[in-house]
C-alpha cells in the first residue's frame, strides 16, 4: 500500500523531484491503523466483542442486536479477554473459537520481518475464525495451550446459531480450538505455590531442574557431580538415577579426553525435557551433551552423546525449525550450535559472540523460527536458522549472566540477570525493538550469586534472591509477595514451576529440594499419596538392570515430617497427573523421539498364562449402558485419557467418563473403576445425520476427535457432523452424500484441513473454514478405509477396501507410490477387503491391518514383517492398533479372541480367550460376538478397550499380579513366529528412532 501511494504521489508532475518521501516500515502503517481502530472502538457507544468494521473512512458504530446491548467479553465466557487499550486485536479474534492472539505483526518489525518479507499482514484483513487451529500461517500457534487449572477434559459450551454465523461470516488465518485460549488474568496471590509439601534429599548440590511437560509431578534433576535423577514428587520415589559416564570415549575429541584425564570432575549445567516429555537433554560443564529417551515405563534409554563445544556447554534447549526436532546448545567457545535430534548431526553453527555464551532461548513467532542468546559480556543476539549472522545486538541489564524466557503463551519476553557487582535485574522486553518495556523492583542491592527466575500461568514471575523466593505480577513492577519456604534456602535458590503452576521446586542449602504447592497442587498430591507405596506390587523386574544407588541419600520427609524410604522403581508405569488439561502441545501428536523398537527394551517378566481363559487372570470391566444395544463400529479414548467415546451402527455416540476418587485418584479410565455414561442436562443424544438411501447399519462410519477433546467430527453414511462434546449439539454439517464419507483424518499442520476418505474411492482434501474441497486424490478402486498422516515424513498414507496402499505428498498432494498389500503365502490371488493403516510413534514404521494379516511396512511400502492367523488364533482379524508406547499391538479376532503381539517382531505375547471377558461367550462357530474395534489408551500402554458386535464395550488391563501383558520368551509362551518378507531382508528397521 505504501509503495502504491508513493507511486501515485510521484506521478503528479507538480510533485515530481520536489518531494522526499520518508522511508516507512510496512509495520508502521499497520500500527497506525490498529491504534486508530482501537481508539474508535473505545469510543463506540455499544462495543461488541467482534466489531463490525467495514471501512476506514468513517468511525464505526457497533449495531445493537434487538435493541439490547451486545454481549461483552466480560460476561461472555466464550469471548475471551477484553482488549487492552492501545493494542487492537485482529478482527475476528473474539468468538467461541478464540485464538491465541499474537502481538500484531508490528511486534515482529525490523530483523524478523526483513528475513521473511512475504509474511501476511493480519491487521485489518482478518475475518472471523474457523473451526479449528490453523498452524501453517502462524507457526507459534502450533503448540496449543490449555487453560491452566481447568478440568481434565476442557469441554466448552457454545451456542450453535452463534457459531454458524461465525463460520459463514469470513475467514481468519489465526484460529484454534477454544481450549487453546487463555482466560483473562484473574489470578490472586493465593494461586501461587507457597506451601512446603515435600522435602527431597538429592545428596549433592542441585544445579538444574525441570518438571515433565505432561506428568505434572515428575521432576528431572541434575547435580554438580554429573548425576541426573527423575523424581516422582507425589510418591517421593526416585524413578531413575544416572551417574555420569562417557558412553563412548573413543568418539570424543582429543581435547575432551585430555580434559578428563587432567580433571575427571564434571557438573550438570542444564537439564531439560523435550516438548512432549519423551526425550530429555543434559548439558555438562565439559564439552558434551547427552540425550536420553524416556518411555512411559519410567526408563531412561541412551540416545545421543554429542561432543558439542570446546569447554563447558552452558545451556541446552529443544526447538522445531523446519518441522524437525532439534537440539540447541551454547558454550564457552562463544558459539551456538543446532543439532538434529535423531542422528545428532550438526545443522548450524552461529558465531558472533565475543564472550562465552551463557544461555539460549529458541522461540517462534508467526512463520519465523529464531533463537535468542546471551553471553557473559551482557550481549543479547538473535539468530534465524540460516548462515547470515545475528540479526540484533542488545545489551542486557547488568552486562553479565542473563537468562531469557517467554511467558507460557509465547507472547511476552522476560530476562533476569546479575551483574559482576551483584546487582540483579528482572525486565520485560520489546523483542523487536530491543527496548525494555518494564523493570521489576524488589531485589537486594547486592545479590549473592546469579539470580535464577521462572514464569508461570502467563501472569506470575518468580526469582530466587536473599534466601527467599520472590514473586511478581507480570503487569506490576512492584514485588507481589515472597516466601522463605520454612527456611534452609541458599542465598540465590534455583527454582522451577511445573507446567500448570501448581507446584514449584526450589533448591535448599543442604543438597535437597523443596516442593511448594498451591491448593491445586496439594489436592493433586493427596490423590497420589494413596499410591505412594504399593507394597503388594513390590520390586518387579525392571526393564533394564539398574545399579544399586549408593551415596548420601537419606530418608525423605514431607512437610509433616513423616519419614519414608527412597524407592528405586523403574518398572512402574507413570501416569500423567494433572488437575488441568494435559493435551499434548505438539499439533500433530508426534512425540519428540520415542523409545527404540529393540529387543533389549522389552525384557518383560514372563507371563504365567500365555493363554488367558479365565476372568481371574486379568482385569476387565463391561461399561454400563442403559441405551439400546447396537454394534460398536468406532471406539476412541479421549486424548486426556479421562473418557471413552463409542459410535454405534445406529449412528448414536456414547461417552463414558471416569471420576476421580480414592480408588482412581488420576480420574483416568480404568478397569477398576466404573465410569458414568455421560449425557448433557438437555438429555439429547449425539446422533449422526443418516443417509436417505441406505440404513445406518449398512453404512460405513467414521470419527475424528479434536486435540483438546472438545469437538468430534463424525459421519454414519450421511453428512459429516461437528459436535460440541459438552452439549452434544451439532455445530455444523458438511459434505452431504453421495458419496458418503468413510474415513476422517486431521491434517497435522493445519487442523482446518481434513482428509476425508470417500465411498467412491477418492480422498477429498477439505478446508472446513472456507467450506471448500481443495483437491481430490484418486488412486484407489474401492472405498477408503484408512488414512494416516506423518508430519515428519510430510506424507499421507491411504488404504482402501481394494487392499491397496498409496503414499501422497502433503505439500502438492501428488501420489508418490502405491502398491497392493502382500498376500499370505497360501493365497495366490490378490487380496481385497477393508484395510487400515497407523503410523508407529517413530514415524518410520506403518502398521497395516487386514482380515488376513497384521503387517509392518516401511515408508517405501516395503513389507518388513507380517503375521497371518493360524493355530491358536486362526480366525479372521477384525481390528488392530499400536499401544501408546509403540511396543505392543492389540489385535481382535472374529471369534472373540484378542491377541497381544510384540511390535518389533510380531511374536505373540499372550492370547485372551472370549471366556476371559464375555460372561456367556458365543461359540466361535457362529461368531456372533467379537471385538469389531480396539482402542488403545493414550498414556497407559497396557490398557485397551473393545467395542463389540453386540454393542458392549469392555476395558481391559493386566491383573494386579502382573504389571504387563504377555512375556518375551517364545519357548515359554508358545510364541507364533512372524514371517519376514523377502524385502525385509534388505530393509531392516533402524535401531535409531526417527521422526
Amino acid at each position: 500500500m505504501l509503495v502504491e501511494l508513493k507511486k501515485l504521489i510521484e506521478a503528479n508532475p507538480l510533485f515530481r523531484e520536489k518531494l522526499t518521501l520518508p522511508s516507512f516500515k510496512a509495520s508502521r502503517l499497520r500500527t497506525l491503523i490498529n491504534q486508530s481502530l482501537n481508539w474508535q472502538h473505545q469510543l463506540c457507544k455499544n462495543p461488541r466483542p467482534n466489531p463490525d468494521i467495514k471501512t476506514l473512512f468513517m468511525d464505526h458504530t457497533c449495531a445493537s442486536s434487538n435493541g439490547t446491548r451486545a454481549t461483552t467479553p466480560a460476561n461472555n465466557p466464550l469471548a475471551g479477554p477484553i482488549p487492552k487499550s492501545g493494542v487492537f486485536p485482529p478482527l475476528g479474534a473474539h468468538g467461541p473459537f478464540q485464538p491465541l492472539v499474537p502481538p500484531p505483526p508490528s511486534a515482529l518489525a525490523g530483523w524478523m520481518s526483513s528475513a521473511t518479507p512475504s509474511i501476511p499482514h493480519a491487521a485489518v484483513a482478518a475475518g472471523p475464525p474457523g473451526l479449528v487451529q490453523a498452524t501453517s500461517s502462524a507457526a507459534f500457534l502450533k503448540h496449543a495451550r490449555t487453560t491452566p487449572g481447568g478440568p481434565g477434559m476442557d469441554y466448552q459450551t457454545a451456542d450453535s446459531e452463534h457459531l454458524m454465523k461465525r463460520i459463514g461470516a469470513g475467514q481468519s488465518d489465526e484460529v484454534s480450538f477454544p481450549g487453546s485460549s487463555h482466560p483473562p488474568n484473574i489470578y490472586s496471590p493465593d494461586d501461587l505455590p507457597k506451601t512446603v509439601v515435600r522435602n527431597l534429599s538429592q545428596g549433592s548440590n542441585v544445579m538444574s531442574m525441570d518438571f515433565h511437560p505432561q506428568q505434572q509431578t515428575v521432576l528431572l534433576v541434575g547435580t554438580n557431580v554429573g548425576d541426573i535423577s527423575i523424581w516422582e514428587v507425589g510418591s517421593r520415589e526416585r524413578l531413575a538415577l544416572k551417574n555420569f559416564k562417557v558412553w563412548d570415549i573413543s568418539a570424543c575429541s582429543m581435547p575432551f579426553q585430555a580434559t578428563l584425564v587432567k580433571d575427571a570432575t564434571i557438573s550438570v549445567n542444564r537439564c531439560i525435557w523435550g516438548p512432549e516429555g519423551s526425550i530429555l537433554g543434559v548439558a555438562f560443564s565439559k564439552h558434551i551433551v547427552q540425550i536420553y529417551t524416556y518411555n512411559p515405563a519410567g526408563e531412561l534409554i541412551q540416545h545421543l552423546e554429542i561432543d558439542a563445544h570446546i569447554g563447558g556447554v552452558n545451556d541446552i534447549a529443544f526447538a522445531h525449525p523446519n518441522k524437525q526436532l532439534c537440539i540447541v546448545t551454547c558454550g564457552d567457545d562463544k558459539t551456538i550450535k543446532v543439532w538434529d535430534a535423531v542422528a545428532g548431526r550438526k545443522q548450524y553453527t552461529f558465531e558472533g559472540h565475543e564472550a562465552p555464551v551463557y544461555s539460549v532461548c529458541p522461540h517462534y513467532k508467526e512463520n519465523i523460527q529464531f533463537i535468542f542468546s546471551t553471553a557473559i559480556d551482557g550481549k543479547i543476539k538473535a539468530w534465524l536458522y540460516d548462515s547470515l549472522g545475528s540479526r540484533v545486538d542488545y545489551d542486557a541489564p547488568g552486562l553479565w549472566c542473563t537468562t531469557m524466557a517467554y511467558s507460557a503463551d509465547g507472547t511476552r519476553l522476560f530476562s533476569c540477570g546479575t551483574s559482576k557487582e551483584g546487582e540483579s535485574h528482572l525486565v520485560e522486553w520489546n523483542e523487536s525493538e530491543g527496548a525494555i518495556k518494564r523493570t521489576y523492583f524488589g531485589f537486594r542491592k547486592r545479590s549473592l550469586g546469579v539470580v535464577q527466575f521462572d514464569t508461570t500461568r502467563n501472569h506470575f514471575l518468580a526469582a530466587g534472591d536473599e534466601f527467599q523466593i520472590k514473586f511478581w505480577d507480570m503487569d506490576n513492577t512492584n514485588m507481589l509477595t515472597f516466601t522463605d519456604a520454612d527456611g534452609g534456602l541458599p542465598a540465590s535458590p534455583r527454582l522451577r514451576f511445573n507446567k500448570e503452576g501448581s507446584m514449584l521446586a526450589i533448591t535448599t542449602s543442604d543438597n535437597g529440594i523443596k516442593i511448594l504447592a498451591n491448593n491445586d497442587g496439594q489436592r493433586m498430591l493427596r490423590m497420589l499419596e494413596s499410591r505412594a507405596f504399593d507394597g503388594a506390587r513390590g520390586f518387579s523386574e525392571s526393564v533394564n538392570v539398574k545399579p544399586l544407588i549408593t551415596g548420601g541419600l537419606g530418608p525423605i520427609s514431607n512437610a509433616s515430617a513423616s519419614v519414608a524410604p527412597i524407592l528405586e522403581r523403574t518398572d512402574r508405569i507413570q501416569q500423567p497427573m494433572s488437575l488441568g488439561n494435559l493435551v499434548t502441545m505438539e499439533s500433530s501428536r508426534v512425540a519428540d523421539v520415542k523409545p527404540r523398537i529393540s529387543d533389549s527394551v522389552d525384557k518383560i517378566k514372563s507371563w504365567k498364562f500365555p493363554d488367558i481363559a479365565d476372568s481371574s487372570q486379568l482385569k476387565t470391566l463391561k461399561l454400563p449402558d442403559p441405551l439400546t444395544a447396537s454394534k460398536v463400529v468406532r471406539l476412541i479414548f479421549t486424548n486426556s485419557g479421562l473418557a471413552l467415546l463409542a459410535l454405534a451402527s445406529n449412528a448414536v455416540h456414547k461417552l463414558w467418563k471416569w471420576q476421580r476418587n480414592e480408588r482412581n485418584p488420576s480420574g483416568k479410565s480404568s478397569a477398576s473403576s466404573v465410569p458414568q455414561l455421560w449425557q448433557p442436562t438437555s438429555g439429547g443424544l449425539m446422533s449422526n445425520d443418516l443417509s436417505d438411501s441406505k440404513p445406518a447399519e449398512d453404512s460405513v462410519a467414521c470419527i475424528a476427535l479434536s486435540k483438546n477433546d472438545s469437538y468430534v467430527m463424525s459421519a454414519s453414511g450421511g453428512k459429516v457432523s461437528l459436535f460440541n462434546m459438552m452439549t452434544f449439539k451439532v455445530m455444523t454439517t458438511f459434505m452431504p452424500p453421495p458419496p458418503a464419507a468413510t474415513y476422517l483424518a486431521f491434517h497435522p499442520q493445519d487442523n482446518n484441513i481434513i482428509a476425508i476418505g470417500m465411498e467412491d474411492s477418492t480422498i477429498q482434501i477439505y478446508n472446513v473454514r472456507v467450506d471448500e474441497v481443495k483437491t481430490k486424490l484418486k488412486g484407489h478402486q474401492k472405498r477408503i478405509s484408512g488414512l494416516a498422516f506423518s508430519q515428519s515424513l510430510n506424507v499421507l498414507v491411504s488404504s482402501g477396501a481394494d487392499a491397496q496402499l498409496c503414499v501422497w505428498n502433503i505439500d502438492g498432494w501428488e501420489k508418490k507410490k502405491s502398491r497392493p498389500i502382500q498376500a499370505p503365502p497360501a493365497l495366490q490371488s490378490p487380496l481385497i477387503g477393508e484395510t487400515r493403516v497407523q503410523f508407529h510413534n517413530n514415524q518410520s514404521h506403518l502398521l497395516v491391518v487386514h482380515e488376513s494379516q497384521i503387517a509392518v511396512y516401511d515408508t517405501q511400502l516395503e513389507c518388513l514383517r507380517s503375521w497371518h492367523p493360524r493355530d491358536l488364533l486362526a480366525s479372521a482379524i477384525s481390528s488392530a492398533i499400536y499401544s501408546c508406547d509403540g511396543l505392543a499391538i492389540f489385535t481382535g479376532f472374529c471369534d472373540g479372541a484378542v491377541g497381544i503381539f510384540n511390535a518389533d517382531n510380531l511374536s505373540l505375547r499372550c492370547r485372551i480367550a472370549p471366556s476371559a471377558y464375555i460372561s456367556s461367550p458365543i461359540s466361535s462357530s457362529n461368531g456372533n460376538t467379537f471385538p469389531v474395534v480396539i482402542a488403545a489408551h493414550p498414556s497407559d500402554p497396557n490398557q485397551f478397550a473393545l467395542g463389540m458386535s453386540d454393542g458392549a464395550v469392555y476395558v481391559m488391563e493386566p491383573s494386579d499380579a502382573e504389571m504387563k501383558w504377555g512375556g518375551s520368551t517364545s519357548q515359554d509362551n508358545g510364541v507364533l513366529p512372524s514371517i519376514a518378507s523377502s524385502s525385509a531382508l534388505n530393509s531392516q528397521p533402524s535401531e535409531t528412532p526417527s521422526r
